[in-house]
């Protein structure tokens, strides 16, 4: 698919949280929950909303393309958690950066921490000219269990990130090399939120309902599943783009915690400045943490035209995906 990211922006409240204050608010030891998490600050939402990140994060990415909004044909919203249940969070967005009724087609898709791929991907498949927005905004501070499981609480972060997707210019080598996604259903209760949806009714049991509104995820279960599969993935998706693994010039990963990234790089065999790591300091941004870390990449010139990138991440459900691309 010869297409290029032609701009990309990120946006993050004003709040940023230390692991230290939230030991305080805890009541907890000095230095447990960055020893639990290895997150030490994290970006948290006041009085900002999630359609606030997001067109904030859009607009930075539109001028970052330099191209006039009216281009856009396409608003794709990627993320795992949406403003609401119905209807999509992408016309409200839409909405909000200006677009003129009727000008662009706008619909979500939802991979969990991987949607940002999907998005980017079905952008590429549809895109006929002009440009596509794809956009992540996570208010992941959201219905955390800080009381249950603190270590697990303590792993997020707010967040958005979007990229300016349009079609490569003549004589560039930009495009999409390969996508891949494989689902093991096996772990499918490992991780998630049970409210919200169908599963659980407010008006029959809001015992239950409530009992499930928090989110909760097993460690051990998400380590052990890939351990077992991601090293493979990680080669069928290499061999899928043509690429040895020393070609690679850089690794854009899901920040799932800064332990899943170390562990990734060791089962995988990339050389470890070749990977972005950057959830010590931004915490688990859910689907905007691949996003968000393209976007700083590509600001502080980690990221050049005519590199190989390896975008790559594991999802709730559970997923692996990956997409080889061409800048």
């Amino acid at each position: 698919m010869r297409v290029e990211i032609a701009g990309t922006g990120r946006a993050l409240p004003a709040a940023i949280v230390s692991s230290a204050e939230i030991d305080r608010r805890l009541g907890l030891p000095p230095g447990r929950i960055e020893a639990l998490t290895g997150v030490a600050s994290r970006a948290v939402c006041g009085g900002e909303s999630q359609i606030d990140l997001a067109a904030a994060a859009a607009r930075a990415a539109i001028d970052d393309a330099g191209i006039d909004a009216a281009r856009i044909g396409l608003i794709i919203g990627a993320s795992a958690v949406p403003y609401q249940p119905i209807p999509a969070t992408a016309p409200l967005v839409m909405a909000r950066l200006g677009l003129a009724e009727g000008q662009a087609a706008a619909f979500d898709v939802n991979s969990t921490c991987l949607s940002f791929l999907t998005g980017l991907e079905v952008a590429a498949r549809m895109l006929e000219g002009g440009a596509a927005l794809v956009f992540s905004a996570e208010l992941a501070s959201r219905a955390l269990p800080w009381d249950s499981a603190p270590e697990i609480a303590g792993l997020f972060g707010d967040g958005a990130a979007a990229a300016v997707l349009r079609p490569a210019p003549p004589g560039s080598t930009a495009r999409i090399v390969a996508s891949l996604m494989r689902s093991y259903p096996a772990a499918w209760g490992a991780c998630g939120i049970g409210a919200g949806g169908t599963r659980f009714s407010l008006a029959d049991d809001s015992d239950a309902f409530h009992a499930n509104a928090l989110f909760s995820m097993d460690g051990k279960e998400l380590f052990r599943l890939a351990s077992r599969h991601f090293g493979g993935f990680v080669t069928d998706l290499l061999a899928h783009a043509g690429w040895r693994r020393d070609e690679v010039d850089l690794v854009i990963p899901h920040q799932a915690s800064p332990a899943a990234l170390e562990h990734m790089i060791r089962q995988t065999g990339f050389a470890p400045d070749r990977v972005m790591r950057i959830a010590a300091h931004y915490g688990n941004q859910i689907a905007a943490s691949i996003p968000f870390t393209l976007d700083l990449a590509r600001r502080n010139g980690q990221l050049r035209p005519g590199m190989r990138v390896l975008f790559l991440g594991t999802s709730a459900g559970v997923s692996f995906g990956g997409m080889a691309v061409m800048t």
